[in-house]
């Protein structure tokens, strides 16, 4: 299977000033399905660290006090500890919108001044287009000692509140305040993925080049900027240790990273005009696909998104899209849910005209009845190419936040029938197609081991199986829960349609605010990424 025919080639990546490979082989890719597994994870790996080890993060919040396992560490205890054993403790943190907004700013400070009084360094980066986010979730740990132990974690996974929950979905006992749909503790289904091998050092690139930047961490915030010189807080970053080189070979997974920076004024010195391999990657995964895309979103928004997904359909008459996407916006509100749910229900309108027949959403439900927010960001298409990043399917993250997704494809390929199922010559694969079946077993109540897979590994059998046990379960809702409750937690999407004159207003605030393009001018005007 020629890599070049899933990934990006470098002429694709368009962004030749970056020292990001254009991919790299020989890795090892390991999802970890929610919180709780990939705080244990953490804990263990980062008090493995000794002095001289690296500890490099980026992330969209931080919560101090987030507890990583039920009796702790917290996440500033685990990083204090780690610079204060001598570990290079280096982070950066989205700056965030005030707390009053249900943002993050105070907790991030905090985390900041806490890790960077231990002996770390830890600054808040504004280094954003206006209205815009950091939103890459990065953990890099090298051992330039001892590199075939080195490590790395993205994904979707924040070091924050209410991400420690598991397959039970009960949610993490400190929770963010979000919908009260969701109850006091939402229940919260993420993954993110834990690598080894040559793509650790595409991170840590990844890291040093946002680290170097020049331009000032304050430079679209006059008044932040006050603020933290009247504070003392740190501007300048001190430089890094030299770069290790990267881990040896340790498995047969390719992996590209792909980003997303938007096009700003002063200009990354990493990326001029922006970056948008993110969906760059997504796009020429998704025109090779002929049998299944399988997709589990926060939004899945915007109709240039969507248009993508619609093309597919109607261009590969067996083509089916299933998506996993959360009941309800995590927003509530007279003002804030109605652009929420405007640009989903346009979203899925456009693909649904496509092929109404192949087109299949599904929300998910603990085993309660409480609804579960969805916040991963998984793509596997044919069982072939499978992404996990931090990048939602929407405008925003492919063109205006800071964004970090890894693409996977296997060279082992998977011999389960049917071995080749988009007929295309390129096989199923093991890594793609076991990150679909954990899914599915989980939403589907089977057997973890996978011994009740049989009806799940043909698409066609596949969708059967899904959609009768989505239906299934709304219809012993519909008729009053009367009897056993069926397995699985997935039902039907059916979000509410909203009135004209909601939509009236709401969809342009919708595209300015939530979804808004961070494009080169010429890219909106040719309409491409």
């Amino acid at each position: 299977m020629p890599l070049q025919d899933w990934f990006l080639t470098a002429e694709e990546r368009a962004n030749p000033v970056s020292g990001i490979p254009v991919w790299t082989t020989g890795n090892l890719a390991e999802p970890l399905i929610h919180g709780a597994a990939y705080f244990d994870r953490l804990v263990d790996e980062v008090e493995a660290l000794g002095p001289g080890d690296h500890l490099f993060f980026t992330d969209w919040r931080g919560d101090p006090d987030q507890r990583l396992r039920p009796d702790g560490p917290t996440v500033v205890q685990l990083f204090a500890q780690a610079a204060q054993r001598g570990v290079v403790v280096k982070g950066l943190i989205w700056r965030s919108h005030l707390d009053v907004l249900a943002y993050s700013e105070a907790e991030n400070r905090d985390l900041s001044e806490t890790i960077s009084a231990a002996g770390g360094e830890v600054l808040l980066d504004q280094r954003v287009r206006r209205g815009g986010s950091h939103h890459q979730k990065l953990v890099v740990l090298r051992h330039p000692e001892a590199p075939e132990r080195d490590v790395a974690f993205a994904g979707g996974i924040d070091l924050c509140h209410s991400r420690r929950d598991d397959g039970a979905h009960h949610g993490d006992p400190q929770p963010v305040q979000m919908s009260p749909r969701y109850g006091p503790h939402p229940p919260w289904h993420d993954v993110q993925l834990a690598v080894r091998g040559p793509v650790v050092g595409a991170l840590d690139t990844l890291f040093r080049e946002r680290w170097t930047d020049p331009m000032p961490l304050d430079s679209e915030n006059p008044m932040a900027y006050l603020r933290d010189r009247l504070r003392g807080s740190d501007l300048r970053p001190d430089p890094l240790p030299e770069q290790p080189a990267d881990p040896p070979p340790c498995g047969p997974h390719q992996i590209q990273v792909l980003r997303t920076y938007p096009a700003v004024r002063p200009r990354y010195s990493f990326a001029p005009d922006g970056e948008r391999t993110v969906a760059r990657g997504y796009t020429k995964a998704v025109r090779r696909a002929r049998r299944l895309i399988y997709l589990e979103d926060q939004y899945l928004w915007s109709a240039e998104v969507a248009d993508l997904f619609a093309h597919a359909l109607r261009d590969n008459p067996d083509l089916h899209l299933i998506a996993v996407v959360p009941r309800h916006p995590d927003v509530d509100g007279r003002m804030a849910l109605p652009p929420n749910m405007v640009g989903r229900e346009q979203a899925l309108s456009l693909c649904e005209r496509a092929a109404p027949d192949r087109v299949h959403v599904f929300d998910v439900e603990n085993q309660a009845g409480e609804p579960v927010y969805v916040h991963a960001k998984v793509c596997v298409v044919d069982d072939v190419w499978a992404s996990v990043g931090s990048d939602n399917f929407n405008r925003r993250s492919w063109t205006h936040d800071s964004e970090l997704s890894c693409a996977v494809l296997d060279e082992i390929p998977d011999q389960r029938e049917p071995t080749d199922p988009a007929g295309r010559g390129d096989g199923a694969r093991s890594f793609a197609r076991d990150l679909r079946l954990r899914l599915w077993r989980e939403h589907l109540d089977r057997d973890p081991d996978g011994l009740e897979d049989a009806d799940l590994l043909d698409p066609a059998d596949a969708v059967a199986a899904v959609t009768a046990a989505a239906d299934a379960l709304q219809r012993w809702y519909d008729d009053g829960q009367v009897g056993e409750r069926p397995p699985g937690r997935l039902r039907p999407h059916r979000p509410a349609r909203l009135p004209w004159y909601t939509r009236a207003w709401a969809l342009p605030v919708y595209r300015l605010v939530y979804d808004p393009d961070g494009r080169p001018l010429r890219a909106r005007l040719a309409g491409t990424w």
